[in-house]
């Protein structure tokens, strides 16, 4: 099984030879490495030097989303899998995931468990974020549980249900992944097979009322066979921008929240 890992970035150079070094130690061979430069204005373009056998796409910076989506759609095999320039994987991880793929070959999409570090220290993740697996579409609807660093999928599944979202600057991994889970189903590996660093500049914890991206996304699924629980989830969530819209008095939020309100309500 041939294998394209996909890695975006943009203004991480002091993490991406790690990220790099994590796919170049993997005890399975990784047939194409693609790493996507989205428009990086820091050093990235010197430590992408180093290495030969990496295939460099280069872009305006149009976002994570476009990125990954330049990575897929120019990767050369079947399978691809990605990985954030500031994530790393264990040296095992697609060894393992290829093992599971062969032994569940109706299945095109895995995910891992996950390590995190904070100050060289190992965290918890909370309990709330336990992650999915099989026909999982309501188990992610409150919030996104997978992460991209760690899944590994067919291409084909892209063909089906499209690609990542380019209009969304964040939560895009939470919308690919609804609609992956609505038609398909999904694996679990129980192993932490990559590690997430906190602490730096991740743009998810720099945006205001993140929530208003999930219900972008969301309103998506009106209509499908969860109808009755995307509105149930909808409106939740619009209950917690409206507390916080309330609370800095923010008018813009509020108004976006009337206005979906009456787009979903009888």
């Amino acid at each position: 099984m041939n294998i394209s890992s996909i890695i975006p970035t943009y203004n991480r150079a002091e993490f991406l030879t790690r990220a790099i070094e994590s796919i170049l130690n993997q005890t399975y061979n990784i047939d194409e490495i693609i790493v996507v430069d989205d428009g990086s204005t820091d050093n990235t373009k010197e430590i992408l030097r180093k290495y030969k056998n990496i295939k460099i796409i280069k872009t305006q910076n149009l976002g994570v989303s476009h990125a990954r989506n330049s990575g897929i759609k120019n990767a050369k095999n079947e399978w691809v899998s990605f990985l954030d320039s500031d994530d790393t994987w264990m040296k095992d991880k697609i060894e393992k995931q290829i093992h599971f793929h062969t032994n569940n070959p109706k299945i095109l999409i895995s995910h891992t468990h996950e390590k995190w570090i904070r100050n060289n220290k190992s965290i918890k993740y909370p309990t709330s974020l336990k992650k999915p697996n099989g026909n999982c579409f309501l188990d992610n609807i409150s919030k996104c549980k997978i992460a991209t660093s760690s899944v590994m999928m067919h291409k084909s599944i892209f063909e089906n249900i499209g690609y990542f979202d380019e209009n969304m600057s964040v939560c895009e991994d939470y919308d690919i992944f609804l609609k992956i889970s609505l038609k398909y189903e999904i694996g679990l590996l129980e192993d932490e097979l990559i590690t997430k660093y906190a602490g730096h500049d991740q743009l998810s914890t720099s945006i205001f009322a993140i929530d208003r991206f999930h219900i972008h996304s969301l309103l998506k699924f009106l209509g499908t066979k969860f109808h009755d629980e995307v509105i149930k989830e909808i409106k939740r969530k619009c209950e917690i921008l409206t507390k916080g819209a309330i609370k800095y008095k923010n008018k813009d939020i509020l108004k976006m929240v009337e206005d979906i309100q009456n787009q979903i309500l009888p």
